[in-house]
């Protein structure tokens, strides 16, 4: 994951090196929490139409298990697919754990979108959503 993010950070500073700059100049202790979502509190969001889930797994992750209610954009398919994210919501970007939707909340961030990452990943959302918690969820965001 720390080469991961090593890598990301040398790409976004050569893609945007000033924009960057900023962007760790201006990060504090709001910043750090302003990035990250709860599972609770994205399907709150979710349930009441506010955000949109994407699922940024490789297609065959996803094909083997998936949350009905999240768009399968894989990470590598991003860049060419952002027009079926709704600019108008929160967009919250997924991944088991979470290191590919942070990668994902970055590059979203600085294309201009209003984006957070999964923190506890969808291995928890999964847990979460056991049982009567899956029925209620979905009657819920009827």
């Amino acid at each position: 994951m720390k080469k991961t993010l090593l890598f990301l950070i040398s790409i976004i500073t050569l893609i945007h090196a000033e924009d960057f700059d900023t962007y760790l100049k201006n990060f504090d202790y709001k910043a750090r929490k302003e990035m990250k979502i709860s599972t609770y509190e994205m399907l709150e969001l979710v349930a009441n139409n506010e955000a949109q889930l994407i699922d940024i797994r490789f297609k065959e992750e996803f094909e083997a298990w998936s949350m009905g209610f999240a768009k399968n954009i894989p990470l590598n398919e991003l860049p060419k697919r952002l027009n079926e994210l709704d600019k108008n919501k929160l967009i919250i970007t997924a991944c088991p754990h979470n290191d590919r939707a942070n990668i994902a909340r970055m590059f979203l961030y600085f294309k201009g979108y209003r984006v957070r990452y999964l923190s506890d990943g969808l291995l928890r959302t999964a847990d979460t959503l056991r049982g009567d918690r899956a029925k209620e969820f979905i009657q819920e965001s009827k």
